[in-house]
């Protein structure tokens, strides 16, 4: 049972993860026969993805799209908020009959990352021995394990090649290890607004909202998840954090400037615009997700590197063979166009980098639908694979 305060509105649960019980939804699951080799040491036991797929595998399996999520995201690309889903789609603009990643043509795969909480094995998972969730005891992950995981769903699903594979920020870091991992798996690549290496200053960032979460007296050392209570206020506090960079400094102007939120008088203890927003998005996160996902994303974000033991960035670029794409944001603040410049650069098989214009800063491959649909078409053709129907106008298949 959640507390209840005088205000007779909930508290939220210790944690937002998706657990046994819940309503599945369009969620179907992967699970590993063997425990998963880590690549800093030790094993993963257990190991469960889920995913969603929409539209229909063809008989040669050549029309797979693999779509990797950035941090906060999960496996629901696309489609309505529903029982098992808290939120609608993050890319419904780009999934589904006649769209950009038309269902009708192609098979898309979305799992939600090992290490995350909705539905995959994360710190909130229970052990498999069932006695006790995993907690502070989550080993730690890097980017390779996860793209690990991932191609032990593709065999399980049969699917020797993806026709492509497309991913943002953290998920373009798991796109980039796919197809320097696996280049003969790797039919195209679309990358957006994400880097070879995490840089200084987003470890930097990373590591603050880290403290902000570990600060939280309610974190108990990564295990609060049957406490009752988890570290609502420094996941909140890292949400907040995170959300500045994930903006421009002109479009919250544009935006709020200083305007007060609502009767609210700043000058007497109340909130400018700007603030109550912040509010907002930390309000909804700690509703939807886990604090120790968080921190082992995160984490995992900080260690990516695609040239560790691979002679440097530059040779392990050299491995790919897909025909790529790699787009930035122009008002990118965190992972600015510079980064994606020397992914185009050393990547034999690429354009040069192609430029999204947004105000929205980071979050801008995420909101600039239409320009993210006109790349997808530039990469993968309209035709329709062998041995499927002609496209209808109907809804998409959804598992």
């Amino acid at each position: 049972m959640n507390a209840v305060p005088t205000t007779g509105v909930p508290l939220p649960p210790a944690t937002g993860a998706w657990r046994e019980g819940d309503p599945a939804g369009h969620r179907q699951w992967y699970v590993a026969e063997k425990p998963l080799s880590l690549e800093a040491g030790g094993e993963l036991p257990g190991v469960r993805l889920a995913f969603e797929t929409w539209g229909r595998l063809a008989p040669d399996r050549a029309n797979a799209v693999l779509v990797l999520h950035a941090l906060t995201g999960d496996s629901h690309v696309a489609g309505p908020a529903g029982p098992g889903h808290p939120t609608p789609g993050w890319w419904d603009g780009l999934v589904g009959p006649g769209l950009a990643l038309d269902t009708d043509r192609w098979f898309v795969v979305a799992p939600n990352v090992l290490g995350g909480c909705q539905g995959s094995t994360g710190p909130a998972s229970p052990r498999p021995d069932g006695r006790r969730r995993w907690g502070g005891a989550f080993p730690f992950l890097t980017q390779r394990d996860q793209v690990a995981a991932e191609a032990g769903m593709a065999d399980a699903l049969g699917i020797d090649r993806w026709a492509l594979v497309v991913g943002g920020s953290m998920g373009g870091m798991r796109a980039v290890e796919w197809a320097v991992t696996h280049p003969e798996r790797t039919g195209a690549l679309l990358l957006l607004a994400t880097t070879a290496a995490a840089s200084a200053e987003q470890i930097a960032w990373a590591n603050i909202q880290a403290h902000a979460i570990r600060g939280d007296p309610h974190w108990q050392g990564g295990d609060y998840h049957d406490t009752g209570y988890g570290p609502h206020a420094g996941l909140g506090l890292a949400r907040r954090l995170a959300h500045v960079t994930y903006r421009s400094e002109p479009e919250l102007q544009v935006r709020f400037g200083r305007a007060p939120q609502g009767a609210e008088d700043p000058f007497g203890g109340g909130r400018y615009q700007v603030e109550s927003y912040l509010d907002h998005h930390a309000a909804k996160l700690i509703r939807r997700f886990d604090a120790g996902s968080y921190l082992v994303l995160s984490e995992a974000m900080n260690a990516h590197d695609v040239g560790r033991d691979r002679g440097g960035v530059r040779a392990a670029l050299g491995r790919v063979t897909a025909r790529t794409l790699v787009a930035g944001v122009d008002s990118d603040r965190l992972y600015p166009l510079a980064q994606q410049a020397e992914l185009a650069a050393n990547i034999g098989t690429a354009d040069a980098v192609r430029v999204i214009e947004s105000p929205y800063g980071h979050d801008g491959f995420l909101i600039e639908t239409e320009q993210v649909a006109a790349l997808v078409a530039e990469l993968v053709p309209r035709a329709v694979p062998e041995g499927l129907p002609q496209p209808s106008r109907g809804s998409a298949e959804r598992s």
